[in-house]
């Protein structure tokens, strides 16, 4: 009997493609131990950062470990929208990437060949890799592709008015707001909630839906956040590691008076 280890069953993929909602947690901290209570923790996916935090390579292969055994999809946001960092990770056996910054269809198409296989793409073959499980999983070429997921982010006005475009290449599984980024490009940093950012969050939210793709974003405010789910959002990150350990230690000594030395 061939020895398996890893799983093509890709929950997350299969959950926005029907529709489910998804909630996840931003991971930043470089930390196996925070992703391995993360990935326990009973979220549907977490965002493994490689743009905005000190992750490097044996950083993500340390957190994909941690998080196996856990009910959470480990999806890695890539540096930058190219492919040579997408065929390492790939090798190391992620199958769920979001490229950051995607401006038009034909970054999006870009991105879909960076994780596909010859003649789709062109994705590299390593035959030793983590991803075939060291060589003992064959299948491994003919498989893969099914299970990719690719998630693409839109961070600006000019992202939002491509948004149908750019949801409707084959290949792409969902298409993340940044509102953030997209605040800030709309000249209100720091205020995502202005009405014109509002605005066109939700024309690229409808504009996603059209195409029958999922729609995400990031809230991590629970009130607001249940409020997106139920506008239609798809996935959401609800939080962080970062952000609920910086909150939770604020909260134990906020419960403190502690009186003066005499």
């Amino acid at each position: 009997m061939p020895y398996e280890r890893l799983s093509f069953d890709n929950g997350f993929k299969s959950a926005l493609a029907t529709g489910r909602p998804q909630l996840g947690a931003w991971l930043t901290m470089a930390c196996p131990t925070a992703t391995e209570i993360a990935a326990g923790a009973g979220f549907d996916w977490l965002l493994i950062d490689m743009e905005h935090s000190p992750n490097e390579l044996g950083d993500v292969v340390a957190q994909l470990r941690a998080a196996n055994g856990g009910t959470a999809e480990p999806v890695v946001r890539v540096p930058w929208n190219e492919p040579v960092m997408v065929k390492r990770l790939m090798d190391q056996g992620v199958r769920s990437l979001m490229f950051p910054y995607v401006q038009s269809a034909s970054q999006a198409r870009a991105a879909v060949a960076a994780t596909r296989y010859p003649p789709a793409g062109i994705r590299g073959i390593a035959g030793t890799s983590r991803a075939t499980d060291y060589g003992r999983r064959r299948d491994y070429p003919g498989r893969v592709d099914a299970e990719v997921c690719v998630i693409v982010q839109i961070e600006t006005f000019e992202a939002i008015t491509a948004a149908a475009e750019i949801a409707a290449v084959e290949g792409v599984d969902g298409v993340f707001i940044g509102p953030n980024d997209l605040a800030a490009n709309m000249g209100a940093l720091g205020r995502i909630d202005a009405g014109p950012v509002a605005a066109a969050i939700a024309t690229g939210l409808h504009a996603i839906r059209g195409t029958g793709k999922a729609a995400g974003i990031l809230d991590f405010a629970p009130s607001s956040a249940r409020a997106r789910f139920a506008d239609g959002f798809g996935f959401i990150a609800v939080g962080g590691d970062a952000f609920a350990l910086a909150r939770a230690l604020r909260d134990l000594v906020d419960g403190f008076t502690l009186a003066p030395p005499s």
